[in-house]
Formats: C-alpha cells, sequence, structure tokens
C-alpha cells in the first residue's frame, strides 16, 4: 500500500489544478469588443481598412461575378482548362451528382498529370462519399481533411476550416460561400437549391488567394508550394483594386471582425448586407445604428422562413427591435435559403467571401474574402440585392414589437447567450 502525504497529495491536486488553467487560457477564446469611431470618408478609409488587417490593396486585377449553380460551370471549366495545378479547399462536401461531377473532372485531370490539391474540413466533409475519396485518391489527388479528431490536436477540434476557394495554375481564382452539395446547384429556386454568390478572380490577387490555400496545406502536410508554378509573376489583367483577407485569431483580435466594423463606420450613403448567419452584437448594432444617424440607407438582408439553423435566426433576433426602431431596415429572404455573404458600401467596395457576420466567424473558424473597390462590380451585386428584393418581406419595428413577445424573446436571448459558438 503506498501512502502519501496530506500536503504531497495537496501540492499534487494544487499542480493539477494550476496546469489545467494554464490550459484552458491557453485554448479559450478571449473576448475583445472591437469599438470603431465613425470614419469621415469611405475611400481615404480603405487604405486604414487593409493596413490594419493586415492585406494589401493590389491594382491591376479583373473579377467577375458567378451567381447560384453557373459557379459550378465555370468552376469545371476551369478545372478542365487547367495545365499544371489546381488547389481547391472548402468546408461543406456532402451529397449529390455534382459531387461526383467534381470527384471525377479532379480524379481525370491528375490522371492527365495535373497537380491536384483537394483539402476538406473534417467536420464539413463528413458526409463525403468513401468511394469518392477512393476515386480521386488512387487518381493521384492528394486529398487532405483539415483538422481531422486526433489526440494532440483535441484543443483545435472546435476550429474549423469555412474556406472556399479554388486556384488554377496560380493565375485564376476563385472565392465564394458555396459548399459542395446538389444545395449549391440551380438557381435559388426553392428550398432545395439555395442562393448563393461567388467571384472569379484574376491579376496579382490570385498570388494572395494561392497563400491563404498554402497556409492550411502547410499545416496539414508540411508540404511547401515553392516556385512559379505556384507563384508565377502575372501581368495586370485589368483595372480592379482588391485586397484579400483570411483567417481567424486564437485569442486575439479578429482581422475579419475589424475590417467588417471599420467599413459599417466609415460608410457615407449606402450600407448593402446579405448574410445566413447574422448575429449582431452590441458594437455592431451601435454602429448600424450611428450609420443610420448619419444619413446612411443602411439594408440588411436575412433568412426567412428557410434556414438551416433557427438557433442562428434566433440569436439574430436579439437586436432586431433596437436596429428596426433607428431605421435600419431589415429585410427576411422567404424563397429558400439566402447562403451569401455580401457587404456592399457606398456603391464603391464590396466583399464576397465564406464570412458569417458572427462569433463563430470572426473568433473561431478560419474564412477567406476579398475586398473589391470596383463601382462597376458594387453595382452588379447591388442589381442583384434588388433583385432578391423581390421575393423578401420587409420587418417593421411596430409589426416586429407585436410579434417579439415574451416568448419570443426568451428563446432569442438564449440563443443569443450561445452565440460565441454559433
Amino acid at each position: 500500500m503506498i501512502e502519501i502525504s496530506l500536503w504531497l497529495l495537496i501540492s499534487m491536486i494544487a499542480t493539477i489544478l494550476l496546469l489545467g488553467t494554464m490550459l484552458w487560457n491557453n485554448l479559450r477564446e478571449r473576448e475583445f469588443h472591437v469599438r470603431v469611431p465613425d470614419i469621415d470618408c469611405f475611400e481615404q478609409a480603405l487604405p486604414s481598412i487593409a493596413g490594419m488587417t493586415k492585406a494589401i490593396i493590389l491594382d491591376g486585377n479583373r473579377a467577375e461575378i458567378v451567381q447560384n449553380g453557373e459557379f459550378f460551370t465555370a468552376l469545371l471549366a476551369s478545372i478542365a482548362e487547367a495545365k499544371e495545378t489546381i488547389h481547391f479547399e472548402t468546408y461543406v462536401w456532402w451529397t449529390g451528382d455534382i459531387c461526383a461531377e467534381l470527384a471525377e473532372a479532379f480524379a481525370k485531370r491528375a490522371r492527365e498529370g495535373v497537380e491536384v490539391r483537394v483539402m476538406v474540413d473534417a467536420m464539413g466533409g463528413m458526409k463525403m462519399k468513401r468511394q469518392l475519396r477512393e476515386l480521386m485518391e488512387k487518381a493521384g489527388v492528394k486529398l487532405v481533411r483539415y483538422h481531422p479528431l486526433r489526440v494532440r490536436d483535441i484543443g483545435q477540434l472546435n476550429k474549423r476550416s469555412h474556406r472556399k476557394i479554388a486556384v488554377f495554375d496560380g493565375t485564376t481564382a476563385y472565392i465564394c460561400g458555396h459548399g459542395v452539395s446538389s444545395k449549391w446547384t440551380g438557381n435559388g429556386e426553392d428550398e432545395n437549391h439555395w442562393r448563393d454568390t461567388g467571384v472569379r478572380l484574376h491579376g496579382p490577387v490570385v498570388n494572395a488567394v494561392q497563400s491563404v490555400f498554402s497556409q492550411h496545406w502547410i499545416e496539414e502536410t508540411g508540404e511547401v508550394l515553392v516556385g512559379e508554378k505556384y507563384f508565377p509573376a502575372i501581368e495586370l489583367q485589368g483595372e480592379v483594386k482588391m485586397h484579400v483577407l483570411a483567417g481567424a485569431p486564437l485569442g486575439g483580435v479578429s482581422d475579419l471582425e475589424l475590417m467588417f466594423k471599420m467599413s459599417i463606420a466609415a460608410a457615407q450613403k449606402e450600407l448593402l448586407i446579405q448574410n445566413p448567419y447574422f448575429i449582431a452584437d452590441e458594437e455592431t448594432t451601435a454602429l448600424l445604428k450611428r450609420a443610420v444617424t448619419r444619413g446612411v440607407d443602411v439594408k440588411i438582408m436575412v433568412p426567412g422562413k428557410v434556414t438551416d439553423s433557427p438557433i442562428v435566426n434566433h440569436a439574430g433576433h436579439r437586436h432586431f427591435s433596437e436596429m428596426l426602431n433607428a431605421g435600419v431596415k431589415i429585410f427576411c429572404f422567404e424563397r429558400t435559403l439566402i447562403h451569401q455573404k455580401i457587404l456592399i458600401i457606398d456603391g464603391v467596395w464590396s466583399h464576397v467571401g465564406s464570412t458569417n457576420l458572427d462569433s463563430r466567424s470572426f473568433d473561431i473558424n478560419e474564412e477567406a474574402g476579398v475586398g473589391i473597390i470596383d463601382e462597376g462590380i458594387a453595382a452588379e451585386l447591388k442589381a442583384a440585392f434588388e433583385d432578391d428584393l423581390k421575393a423578401c418581406e420587409e420587418m417593421k419595428a411596430e409589426s416586429w414589437d407585436r410579434k417579439y413577445d415574451l416568448w419570443h424573446r426568451a428563446i432569442d436571448r438564449a440563443c443569443y447567450l450561445l452565440s460565441g459558438q454559433l
């Protein structure tokens, strides 16, 4: 029988508690409150927005908006045209004919000698069929799962890659909100075909998107992508200025949160937001109210009755009454799930990508998006926004307050308590 003195036992327990506390502090998400002052001129604020978020504004680019299922038409064409490299990263790989079509396209090009690298988030890709994995791997596709369940990485299990990006020959890139599933085919016509938006990029900005892909590839494989095959010298392709933002810190100020809040603070005329998971915190609510006060036309489009996350919808309602009464215009899209993540400011700057306006995207998940400084692109996205308004119900302060009864408030507040993980 082993005897342990009382003081030794107390010391051991204290040491375990201390180490546990240190580990918890190291892994937990620290809470930061970003307070952004109003900015007088949006165009003058753009260099600061890019600089503060560690992005570089790159000139000489071209962008093409791809809506709904046309994204896969464009993507498959780029796969067929690639000469040397194909890089693809996604969060969702579910089911549907498009899954087999995409897997077969990757496998075909790999057999033809093209380097094909595919990264799928381990959690978001759990529905990927085994035969599709085997098809790609046997053909020579380098297929990697991001953050699979491993004991050594248990502290990172909650941190997922929510990015949706693709790069071809280092010269053409895509950034979007689309996952790989039949949900993203079609034209957003019903609840089985979601509404979404992506953008195809040409020009020097593609090097920045390639860098974003390389981050996770190195993290999971250790393979460093070096050489002109991956990062070619790209000639100017147009006159559009862009900057790429990616990632989320563990225990720091989120670049994406800072970018979104600085952009809202800088809006002078018009602010348009489309987002499926919109959970405004107190600072965002205050920024939106201040924008209305200085004369900005603020319109926010969120899901209506069609949603894949009722909890997020309820959490998002937490500040609706306050915003509506301040003059923020809120529209609920009713035809299907509106899944695009669009921000348009003053008809000058747009942001397209994977980032939801919630704490999970800002503080936990890895995201990717592109800021586009171009009136033509902004106008095209605004036209799509206005077309989507035809399928929306506008929320009014009076009717919302009547709907927002005690039971509804209780559910919304309970869901909002979980907003740090939603």
